[in-house]
């Protein structure tokens, strides 16, 4: 099957469709979700690294600091947020809701087990 080509070798895309209103309105909704969780899952990777510096300036000037529990609690939540933001990003649909369900699960439990109890 031949396909035709320009003047510099390259085979031209098709042009994009317009995906139906309903489509439309459901990626935007999705990358809202996306680009939230993606936000939690930052937020909790720049928590994680503060954190570790607290223990680390503690662990040196002798003050009283972050508790083992915090110190592993916070890399942990902060690494199993970045895998399920991971699966939202790649895939679409019932397995993007699934991770933006674990995104949202991790970041408060690891809060709740963290800083309020």
């Amino acid at each position: 099957m031949a396909s035709e080509t320009d003047e510099l070798g390259t085979v031209p895309l098709p042009a994009p469709e317009n995906p139906p209103a309903g489509q439309a309105q459901e990626r935007a909704r999705g990358s809202r979700w996306r680009g939230f969780t993606g936000s939690l899952a930052a937020g909790l990777v720049v928590l994680a690294v503060v954190v570790l510096a607290a223990g680390v300036l503690a662990l040196f000037t002798g003050a009283p600091g972050p508790g083992l529990f915090m110190l592993a609690g916070h890399p942990v939540a902060a690494t199993l947020a970045l895998l399920a933001q991971r699966v939202v990003d790649g895939k679409s649909g019932s397995a993007a809701r699934v991770g933006v369900v674990a995104v949202l699960v991790i970041t408060g439990v690891s809060l709740w087990l963290l800083w309020l109890t």
